[in-house]
């Protein structure tokens, strides 16, 4: 029987939210290849249980790492030790987390009394998709609800499809949310959904772009990661498949593509939040998007949204060559941003995934680019690391109109300059 009691108290425990009471964000600007080191050193002490927001790969780039409370102290040592300066920049982690909490709970109130739907708020999955629901039955001769199949937990993946008609027209991909916890991807994804379907029929352009085009847009790239996120952890960054031989879940759905498949900056670490899975496309998630994308054989523009850090990318994130577009995406990267920047003065730089940000292998707009899919680019969105993946909800519709600006821009160079 006592048996038995345990096994209930470590189910209550393992179905409990998990709380971030006392962690901290801290912040590295690194001043010195030693310190990349010092700290590449320190992201492999697994005993210490650190989360790295942004990894240590180049004096260029600041590193964020959320330390549980637990090891702050011996966090702190260390640095001082070695001389590396930083600064807090999330002071209770658990305090922002009870204010994104309670303004979702308020929200939900709000919206069941009024039957409404608040484009400045984070939402549930359930609510997501019934929403699409709503979009699809308010504009049934634009768009359409296109299950391309089930995630590992047998939750429905739902595109939603803009075209005025014909089949397998030329299009372009949007997806939001392959990793979990960047809340204001999916926020945004939602907000240029209605957006699109708003501004059909009275914005000149968007409705030129439709006569010849389709738009596809997944919105929960990672739906099981997503749930996890509301109900279990919300700093949850990858998938929830089971790996076998290991206590940890969960692959990396942007280290899972057939592009320099298993390179560097993917690790072969289950527990690792940038584990590369065991082969691959192995994660269903993945392999319904290929499935869709190489079947429907004529997408031109394939663009996922990431947050956070103000980037717009192109390939490669394998390696640090320059791909033969190089110069034609550079250039449409950058008059995307200065739109982007034309409404609130947001900075964003522009430049390939490995010269900006690091080396990643088995990203998503590697594997499409390498598909012969030339437009192929990747956005980081707000913010650069105030508030990082807790983003406030007042900053969603900021940050999703801004964001509307770049990527009209892409889809319009699209349209004028097919191949």
């Amino acid at each position: 029987m006592k048996g038995f009691w345990l096994l209930l108290v470590l189910v209550a425990a393992a179905q409990a939210e998990k709380v971030f009471i006392g962690d901290q964000v801290i912040r590295i600007n690194v001043e010195s290849e030693e310190q990349i080191q010092l700290l590449q050193a320190l992201e492999r002490e697994q005993d210490w249980e650190l989360d790295f927001w942004l990894h240590p790969v180049s004096t260029e780039l600041p590193v964020d790492i959320r330390v549980p409370y637990s090891s702050l102290s011996a966090v702190k040592d260390y640095l001082s030790a070695h001389n590396i300066p930083f600064s807090v920049m999330i002071n209770n982690l658990q305090e922002l987390l009870d204010e994104e909490k309670s303004e979702m709970e308020e929200n939900q109130m709000r919206e069941r009394g009024t039957g409404g739907f608040n484009f400045g708020a984070y939402h549930p999955l359930e609510t997501i998709y019934s929403w699409m629901d709503t979009l699809v039955a308010e504009h049934p001769n634009l768009i359409t609800k296109v299950e391309i199949g089930r995630s590992y937990e047998n939750r429905p993946m739902f595109v939603l499809k803009f075209s005025t008609g014909g089949n397998k027209r030329p299009a372009i991909w949007i997806d939001t949310g392959i990793h979990s916890r960047e809340w204001v991807s999916q926020a945004t994804g939602v907000w240029t959904a209605n957006k699109i379907a708003a501004d059909y029929g009275t914005d000149a352009s968007l409705t030129s772009l439709l006569k010849t085009m389709d738009i596809y847009m997944l919105i929960l790239a990672n739906p099981d990661g997503y749930v996890y996120t509301h109900t279990s952890d919300r700093m949850w960054r990858k998938t929830r498949s089971r790996n076998p031989g290991s206590m940890c879940r969960g692959v990396d759905p942007n280290r899972n593509w057939d592009a320099g498949f298993s390179g560097p900056g993917a690790s072969n670490k289950p527990c690792s939040d940038s584990y590369h899975g065991p082969s691959a496309h192995s994660e269903v998630e993945v392999k319904n998007v290929v499935n869709l994308i190489k079947s429907h054989g004529n997408f031109k523009s394939f663009i996922s949204v990431h947050a956070y850090s103000q980037l717009l990318m192109y390939p490669y994130g394998y390696n640090c060559r320059d791909v033969s577009h190089q110069r034609e995406l550079d250039s449409i990267g950058r008059a995307a941003v200065q739109k982007l920047t034309s409404l609130y003065g947001t900075r964003y730089k522009v430049g390939s995934i490995c010269k900006i940000i690091y080396q990643a292998s088995g990203g998503s707009i590697d594997w499409s680019y390498n598909l012969g899919i030339k437009y192929s680019f990747a956005f980081e969105l707000r913010d650069t690391g105030r508030y990082g993946f807790i983003l406030p909800a007042n900053q969603i519709i900021p940050t999703a109109s801004e964001t509307w600006l770049a990527l009209k821009h892409i889809m319009e160079y699209v349209r004028d300059h097919p191949y």
